[in-house]
């Protein structure tokens, strides 16, 4: 079913997505769900045909090393985390090579931290990267440096990653690609009269007050924190929408106006500073 409100979707000229670990792996053993991973890179190498600039925020680094090293439970230590990190994400930036190259799409791995940001140079540098990347048809594939980052510089979920690139590039459109298929009017898991809600005109505190936490034993990311990454990519100027990640189609159906997820609409703040966000939040 089509939404007038999202018909302007279709129009958009550079979108970030971000799909989150338990989109990217089995509930049932963690491992990589490679026809996500392959249908994720059909439909963004789709994108780029039609000529949008697409960027892909990606988690999974550290579940992908868990997997690897054997480990049926959370990093117990940064060290460990952080050496996970390594190893995973070697593996999944291989997984979209080898899926990417089957449609003939470059792709770049790009890995930041809080600091890349909030140091004036480093910031530019990135955005020139980005931009160079767009210009040679090339899909970023970005995550958090894990292997380097500490509490003071780290990002703490890849939505709010999603959102500060959005912001950088100049995105008209973020996706947060997750579990659920968007916001409800309670958390559809304990409340069956729960409903999902199709559009937020402008996140306030009634809003933030419906977010639920994860359960999940592999993303860091919740409700809440997919809400605040909206309301700095709405004030940056770009739309949102928070949708379902197993069927990464749904990233065509949203574009396309149907109603699918939770959308968020831009309200760009014209006092927007990316920096003085990322310090106060």
């Amino acid at each position: 079913m089509q939404n007038g409100f999202r018909d302007h979707l279709k129009d958009k000229k550079r979108i970030v997505i971000k799909i989150g670990t338990s989109s990217l792996t089995h509930k049932e053993t963690n491992y990589l769900n490679l026809r996500v991973i392959e249908s994720l890179a059909r439909v963004l190498t789709d994108l780029r045909n039609r000529g949008i600039d697409v960027a892909l925020v990606s988690s999974g680094a550290i579940a992908v090393g868990r997997q690897s090293m054997h480990i049926d439970r959370r990093p117990a230590t940064v060290a460990e985390k952080q050496a996970l990190a390594a190893v995973g994400q070697a593996q999944l930036i291989m997984a979209y090579e080898r899926v990417f190259s089957m449609y003939n799409q470059d792709i770049a791995q790009i890995l930041i931290t809080k600091y890349t940001f909030l140091n004036d140079m480093n910031r530019e540098n990135a955005l020139n990267t980005f931009h160079e990347l767009f210009a040679m048809n090339v899909v970023p594939v970005i995550n958090e440096n894990d292997t380097v980052a500490t509490h003071e510089i780290e990002f703490g979920d890849n939505d709010r990653l999603g959102a500060i690139v959005a912001a950088l590039t100049g995105a008209d459109l973020l996706i947060l690609l997750t579990d659920t298929d968007g916001l409800y009017t309670a958390d559809p898991s304990v409340d069956p009269d729960s409903a999902r809600i199709p559009e937020v005109s402008y996140i306030d505190d009634q809003i933030m007050s419906l977010a639920t936490g994860t359960n999940s034993d592999v993303g860091t990311g919740g409700m809440a924190a997919k809400l605040f990454a909206a309301q700095m990519a709405a004030a940056a100027g770009a739309d949102v929408v928070i949708a379902k990640g197993d069927d990464p189609l749904n990233i065509h159906r949203i574009l396309d106006g149907e109603d699918i997820g939770t959308m968020i609409m831009a309200h760009k703040n014209p006092e927007f500073d990316l920096k003085k966000y990322i310090q106060e939040y």
